[in-house]
This record gives structure tokens, C-alpha cells and sequence, in this order.
């Protein structure tokens, strides 16, 4: 049986969230990102200064699981990341 916490979340999508650091280099990050998601120069550069310059980006979306186990990545990694619903 589910609890209402959960089924109120089914269907409901997570943001995963890069935070911006002091430390992480801005082509590390951008490694990071082709690595990682397989994103293309472009959009991991874009995503980057996003990060950069906003303090935070939205770098993936998906089920609660999916971000936790890509939140794990990003930490892996050496950056900050975190995840929360994502509000339409």
C-alpha cells in the first residue's frame, strides 16, 4: 500500500539542480556534463554558464530515483548538486 507522500508524487517530475562552487574549474564542469548526461559542447556550455552565472541550473529531469542516482553522480564528480519536484 502506498502513503499519501508517494502517491501524491507519482507522475510528478524531479529537477535535478548544479549549484555553482569556488572551486570546480568552468571547463571541468562542461566535462562534466558531455561526460556524464552526453550532452553536446553546446548545450553542456550553455548549461554551464547557467551555473555560472545564475548560481544554479536545472540539468536534468526525470523520476525522483533517476535524480537521486544522478545527484549521487554530480558528487562523485566533486560538484554540488541537489534535487526537488519540479514546480510547472
Amino acid at each position: 500500500m502506498l502513503d499519501v507522500e508517494t502517491t501524491s508524487s507519482l507522475g510528478v517530475p524531479w529537477v535535478l539542480i548544479v549549484w555553482n562552487d569556488p572551486i570546480n574549474l568552468m571547463n571541468y564542469v562542461v566535462h562534466v556534463f558531455r561526460t556524464y548526461f552526453g550532452y553536446p559542447r553546446e548545450e553542456a556550455e550553455r548549461l554551464m554558464l547557467l551555473v555560472h552565472h545564475e548560481g544554479r541550473a536545472i540539468v536534468a529531469s526525470g523520476p525522483r530515483e533517476e535524480m537521486e542516482r544522478h545527484a549521487q553522480a554530480m558528487h562523485d564528480y566533486g560538484l554540488t548538486a541537489t534535487i526537488a519536484k519540479d514546480v510547472p
